[in-house]
């Protein structure tokens, strides 16, 4: 039931999730990590919001490549019988885990709007913070938020409210 009611059904479902997921992710994940790199300061905050839009795009990119990869490996480590619940946090740990990889080093570079060295030799040392962020914060805000509009939608569409309370 769960699968069937909090995530997307059709192709024009699975944009309307990405859409919510993907922008919820850049606006909180994005000025978080900013701002450790650069202070929590208001002038940090306007650069991370100016160069949010090329960064979301890059991560709505990022989504499309991998998510058929991260599925597959999640159905390698996950069986039928686990939890819906077992699914969306393997789920959610793979995802991260590609992407994160990835945005360690593009994000700086939009954000610095260069390509250089700096974010690869770093790497090391700030991808596991990163992918720490992103993962708390998709697994505890992003995905659960996109989920419950799901679930509404669905039970709107459905027209059936009983379904809302599991």
């Amino acid at each position: 039931m769960d699968y069937h009611m909090k995530l997307p059904r059709n192709g024009k479902e699975f944009i309307v999730f990405l859409l919510i997921l993907s922008v919820l992710s850049v606006l909180i994940i994005a000025p978080f990590i900013t701002s450790l790199e650069m202070g929590f300061s208001l002038s940090t905050l306007r650069n991370a919001f100016g160069v949010m839009p090329f960064i979301w795009i890059a991560v709505v990119i990022l989504v499309l490549l991998t998510h058929e990869p991260a599925t597959k490996i999640s159905n390698k480590i996950l069986t039928q019988e686990d939890s819906f619940r077992a699914h969306m946090i393997v789920n959610c740990l793979v995802n991260v885990f590609m992407m994160s990889i990835a945005l360690s080093i593009i994000a700086p570079w939009i954000g610095m709007r260069q390509i250089n060295m700096i974010p690869i030799h770093n790497f090391l040392n700030l991808w596991p913070r990163n992918f720490a962020i992103a993962f708390f914060i998709e697994l505890l805000i992003a995905q659960p938020i996109a989920r419950y509009i799901m679930l509404k939608m669905h039970v709107k569409m459905d027209g059936n409210t009983a379904l809302e309370t599991k």
